[in-house]
């Protein structure tokens, strides 16, 4: 990674446009539609990917997949519902977007990943 770009992935419907928040805060986001496999995240980029952001719960398996494939990745789960039990361990971050807006996860994520 530039030092000054952020690669994010992101799967999932994201009905709160944190895609758009991410790329306004200055990441460069692919977009993952449909199930998140590892073939799928393999073409989004996940080998040199800084953040995996996943809107779905339903899509979750994402995220050990993901780590398998970069560990470095840093997961999030932006999503009404809470993470699978199995899965909630494996997850960086998990956010409700009742609590926090697209936008200041967003720009939290670009700062933390800018910081590291």
């Amino acid at each position: 990674m530039a030092a000054d770009t952020i690669r994010a992935v992101v799967a999932g419907p994201d009905d709160h446009d944190l895609a758009g928040a991410l790329e306004a805060a200055g990441a460069t986001v692919t977009r993952i539609d449909g199930v998140v496999s590892a073939a799928a995240l393999r073409e989004a980029g996940i080998d040199a990917a800084d953040l995996l952001v996943i809107t779905d719960v339903e899509e979750a398996t994402g995220i050990p997949i993901a780590k398998e494939e970069n560990p470095d990745v840093r997961t999030v789960a932006y999503a009404d519902r809470s993470l699978p039990e199995f899965v909630a361990g494996v997850a960086d971050l998990a956010v409700d977007p009742a609590l926090l807006d697209a936008e200041t996860v967003a720009a939290e994520l670009v700062d933390a990943e800018l910081a590291a």
